[in-house]
């Protein structure tokens, strides 16, 4: 029943390992959905992972597991009690669906106070073992559990898998983010790093009604995607190679500093940079850095006689995704095709996705099953 493959994931530094599994003897469970997965992402977070740098045992999570999160799928199989999505939308056998990786307990003190994505109880896709059932623990693979009381949003047809693929993760994370920050109509905002995140960051900080969007970056290409996506100015850290000069522009195009600046590099070398392009009460956004023991040297001053603030930014709360599809749907026919568009690789080439993405071959990898 429900046979199919996973890309074992069983430690940092091993090649992934195609498997064959199935569900044969437990079946769906109530509650649950099973979706088939029919494209999954490369994230930036999966690349941590791969690296050793972002430690999923650290948040509880088991080895051998499936990594893969950023994804989108049709139902395969509904559980007992299931049968509409978050907005009471019929579901059935084949429908296209998104949904938040991650699942709160509902009860918590965070989550009855409308900070799910601090759930004390958190369940997330990648931390589960994968040599127990139910196996599809994971976006690499031909399918995904997805555990009872989970969110889930029907794909408006209108919208193809290649452009809301990345939704449930990078282009929710900054919608959320953004939010988090308060971006204000007429602010002035920087995206550090235009990876997928960077890139929705830019064309979502345009659309809420930023004056002024600067993107750094060192490759050239993404550059020119972030101009695409409605950058009013970039910098290439490859050619204005010091910092104090890269500060100095920033507040020349800012009139004095950015009013909010996004990290979305994951590297902390660039956290103190970051700060110190912000104005007065400037909103530093820490969302990239998700490596343990990583640092960085930063002087406090800077903060506090400048009424600066730093906010940290993990996860999103579920409503972001509902409106990253409603934002999906009202640009997508002026995104950039060379964005939306990614580079495919099957499920047994995954080392191959892999590698392309770490050495930033690809805008975007992605995994066909």
């Amino acid at each position: 029943m429900f046979e199919g493959r996973i890309a074992r994931f069983d430690a940092p530094g091993q090649p992934f390992r195609i498997q064959e599994v199935s569900l044969a003897g437990r079946g769906i469970l109530p509650g649950e959905i099973l979706i088939r997965v029919t494209r999954a992402n490369v994230c930036g977070s999966d690349l941590h992972a791969w690296h050793g740098n972002f430690d999923t045992r650290g948040l509880g999570g088991k080895l051998p597991t499936v990594l893969g999160h950023e994804m989108v799928g049709r139902v395969a199989a509904l559980g007992e009690g299931t049968g509409r999505d978050t907005d009471g939308k019929p579901l059935e056998s084949g429908t296209r669906v998104v949904f938040p990786y991650f699942f709160g307990c509902h009860v918590c003190r965070y989550c009855v106070s409308g900070r799910s994505a601090g759930c004390a109880r958190l369940r997330m896709a990648m931390l589960t073992s994968a040599a127990e059932p139910p196996h599809y623990v994971g976006a690499f693979g031909d399918y995904f559990v997805l555990p009872p009381g989970a969110l889930l949003y029907t794909v408006p047809d209108t919208l193809s898998d290649e452009v809301v693929s990345g939704a449930n993760c990078a282009l929710s994370q900054v919608m959320h983010s953004l939010d988090r920050a308060h971006l204000a109509y007429g602010e002035t905002v920087v995206v550090q790093g235009a990876g997928g995140l960077g890139l929705y960051a830019t064309a979502l900080a345009k659309a809420r009604g930023a004056r002024t969007v600067i993107v750094l970056d060192a490759v050239a290409e993404r550059l020119d995607l972030a101009r695409e996506m409605g950058a009013d100015a970039t910098v290439d850290i490859t050619a204005e190679t010091d910092a104090r000069s890269r500060i100095r522009k920033i507040q020349a195009l800012t009139d004095g500093g950015a009013d909010v600046v996004v990290e979305l590099v994951g590297s902390p070398s660039v956290v103190d940079e970051g700060i110190r392009m912000l104005g007065r009460f400037g909103r530093y956004l820490s969302v990239g850095n998700i490596g343990a023991k990583r640092t960085y040297e930063a002087d406090p001053s800077r903060l506090t006689m400048t009424n600066k603030s730093v906010i940290g930014v993990s996860l999103y709360e579920p409503a972001a995704l509902g409106r990253s599809l409603a934002f999906l749907e009202a640009v997508h026919d002026r995104l950039p095709k060379r964005f939306t568009e990614s580079t495919v690789f099957p499920l047994d080439a995954i080392d191959e996705a892999f590698r392309a993405a770490d050495h930033r071959d690809v805008v975007r990898a992605a995994i066909v099953p």
